[in-house]
């Protein structure tokens, strides 16, 4: 029975603009996936989409659908272009599967059942985009400490998961399994910066939104997206349904594969969760570096996002799964420039790769008419050149367990430069003109044909498109002499192969010229971009404005208006809320009492505009506690389409305070 191996990509956020940032973690990871299927293992390769959240919840507003309408059109863009960067996961799960909603229900009520899940009231900093809680400490300059955007006061009714209960069990079990966190640099970073600080108790529900996984037994709950995304590496295999088969059969899972900016999430919250479980560990989590553009990681908010399919389109495939696997020490951050790019593609794909495959077969064309004869005659290069090909396959496989997919594609490359050194050594040329030196000739391209098989086999975990190609030239039929194994065996190319010179697997580029193109191609992408994405806001304005008209006005009894208290009052102080873009602290003169009003009418007044004005004041409204002040009563204003506030007043500056409306 073939051995198991169950590896994972963390679910993506469903947005519109997958950037080649997203693809660096996939396309790796289906690197490994491949490299495991080629050994003989039973791989399970998971990815898939993360839909439930307030962030969600939020875009879809804006643009008048439903969640649901949004992320359904957004994963439709998210499996195209993993099949345009041929990613081969045999599963996609979607947190909006019905398997993975009760699953996730079912553990939430286990959890709370046994005590590991408490009521309580949460109060603290929350950042929107990165689905996330922070505490003072954490943040970074009052912002969120991995994106850098704006965090909210958030206070609310939630339930809490017992983090703080196995601090000290994960740390032991992180010391006690050094390969638990990979690179060493992320394990460090776990243990110093939150696990040996200490941990606190995690919010796992909200009540502000309700786009998420309704709590069960508390429906005005729904459960906290990471608790709901982190459980998808288990439901997905049949965890908490009626057959778990998959899950008896894959779990643990081998390699967690995710971005540094969540290893936080993946090696604290979620280990602890399964231990609350009683289910192992992942077998490793390994977090790799950000690719990063104009000296930032690259990000959708920043603009400094490549396309993928672009790149895909105008180089094809190969050349970028290349280049992403090559450029970049796995682990580490990275730099992307297109002229990283064609310079990869020119000196290791055209140059190297490419013009030896398309030497070897012209040549075996052109001095024997395709097919190679039998009699072969030795050289002084020969023994060089087979002790290289043995010593970069038996360094392969170990390079490739631990993810080093850099080191293990300049390893494959030794073989490549080696091959065309050997070219050289042997100068096929000149051995063509001495009928005495046929046989010489015959062993240095049969030579150049075999080392040229191994490295097509080598290739096949990062390159999906060229080994074919490769074969279709040198006359490989055999699936016998393609396999991973027959690559460590010297020799295995048939004798009598017929080889035919086929196009340029990757042809060389004019640099100059192409970064021009280029820059205007991924201009013109952004610009259309931009374009749609302000047609989209175009469009939801619309929406909205026609959702608007349509709904039909409730109409109220005088009794009803009787019941509402607006009073006339003059701003005497106001000030700026800490930590709030848009909140003022007002104290308002009403007859002969003062409140103290919060209003979100920031910037389109300042403090210094508000004192003095006269306003309307909602007075009966029940007291309300905001970012941890207290608001009595609600400050009236206007709204056009365009969003401008204005504040509702009388229009005698003289009025006295505290006149009541009627």
């Amino acid at each position: 029975m073939a051995e198991k191996f169950y590896i994972t990509t963390p679910i993506y956020y469903p947005s519109d603009k997958l950037h080649i940032g997203h693809s660096y973690c996939t396309v790796a990871t289906d690197a490994m996936a491949r490299y495991k299927r080629l050994r003989g293992y039973d791989v399970m390769f998971l990815t898939g989409t993360d839909e439930h959240g307030q962030k969600i919840e939020r875009i879809a507003d804006a643009l008048g659908v439903t969640p649901q309408q949004y992320v359904d059109k957004i994963v439709a863009g998210v499996k195209e272009l993993w099949a345009s960067l041929d990613i081969s996961y045999d599963k996609f799960i979607r947190t909006t599967d019905d398997y993975h909603v009760k699953a996730v229900q079912k553990i939430f009520k286990q959890l709370y059942d046994q005590g590991d899940i408490y009521k309580s009231e949460y109060e603290g900093w929350y950042c929107t985009p990165c689905e996330s809680f922070y505490t003072d400490v954490q943040l970074v300059d009052g912002k969120c400490p991995d994106c850098g955007r704006d965090v909210e006061r958030l206070k609310e009714e939630s339930y809490f998961f017992r983090l703080s209960k196995y601090q000290d069990r994960l740390i032991k079990y992180i010391e006690e399994h050094p390969d638990f966190i990979q690179p060493q640099t992320r394990q460090n970073e776990m243990i110093n910066n939150f696990l040996k600080p200490g941990l606190e108790d995690l919010c796992v529900s909200r009540t502000t939104f309700n786009w998420g996984i309704p709590v069960t037994f508390d429906d005005k709950h729904v459960i906290y997206v990471w608790v709901d995304a982190l459980t998808n590496y288990i439901t997905a295999l049949g965890y908490g349904s009626d057959d778990d088969s998959n899950y008896k059969k894959y779990w643990p899972a081998d390699i967690h594969v995710v971005g540094k900016e969540i290893v936080r999430f993946h090696t604290i919250i979620w280990p602890a969760i399964l231990m609350a479980l009683d289910l192992p560990l992942p077998k490793k989590v390994f977090g790799h570096g950000w690719l990063i553009i104009d000296g930032g990681k690259m990000s959708k908010s920043k603009g400094n996002v490549v396309d993928p399919k672009v790149l895909v389109d105008r180089y094809g495939l190969d050349a970028i799964r290349y280049f992403l696997l090559r450029e970049i020490a796995f682990g580490q951050d990275g730099n992307f420039t297109n002229e990283a790019l064609i310079q990869r593609i020119n000196s290791d794909l055209a140059n190297d790769l490419g013009n030896l495959v398309s030497r070897t077969a012209g040549m075996i064309e052109k001095y024997f008419g395709g097919q190679l004869p039998v009699e072969r005659e030795e050289t002084e290069f020969d023994a060089s050149l087979k002790e290289t090909a043995k010593a970069v396959t038996e360094k392969v496989d170990g390079l490739l367990d631990n993810m080093l997919f850099s080191d293990a594609l300049a390893e494959i490359w030794t073989l490549i430069r080696r091959a065309n050194k050997y070219v050289d050594e042997t100068q096929p040329w000149i051995l063509a003109k001495d009928e005495a030196s046929k046989a010489k000739l015959a062993n240095s391209l049969y030579n150049l044909a075999e080392a040229i098989r191994i490295v097509s086999i080598l290739i096949q975990p990062f390159m999906t498109k060229a080994p074919a190609l490769i074969w279709e030239q040198i006359g490989i039929k055999d699936d016998a002499i393609k396999t991973w194994d027959s690559a460590k065996e010297w020799g295995l190319l048939p004798a009598d192969v017929q080889v035919k010179k086929g196009p340029a697997i990757f042809p060389r580029i004019d640099m100059k010229k192409e970064l021009e193109e280029l820059e205007a191609a991924m201009k013109k992408a952004q610009e259309s971009s931009v374009a749609n994405q302000t047609k989209k806001a175009e469009e939801a304005k619309k929406a909205q404005a026609e959702r608007k008209e349509e709904e039909p006005v409730q109409e109220i009894t005088i009794d009803d208006f009787d019941k509402i208290k607006l009073k006339v009052g003059t701003v005497i102080a106001s000030e700026k809320m800490k930590g709030s873009k848009k909140l003022l602290k007002n104290q308002i003169k009403i007859g002969n009492e003062t409140r103290q009003i919060l209003s979100g009418i920031s910037p389109d007044y300042t403090p210094e505009e508000m004192v003095g004005k006269k306003v309307i004041v909602l007075t009966n409204l029940p007291p309300r506690k905001m970012m941890g002040e207290m608001s009595y009563g609600m400050i009236l204003v206007a709204e056009d389409e365009n969003g401008q506030l204005a504040l509702a007043s009388v229009d005698k500056t003289d009025f006295a305070d505290g006149s009541e409306l009627s």
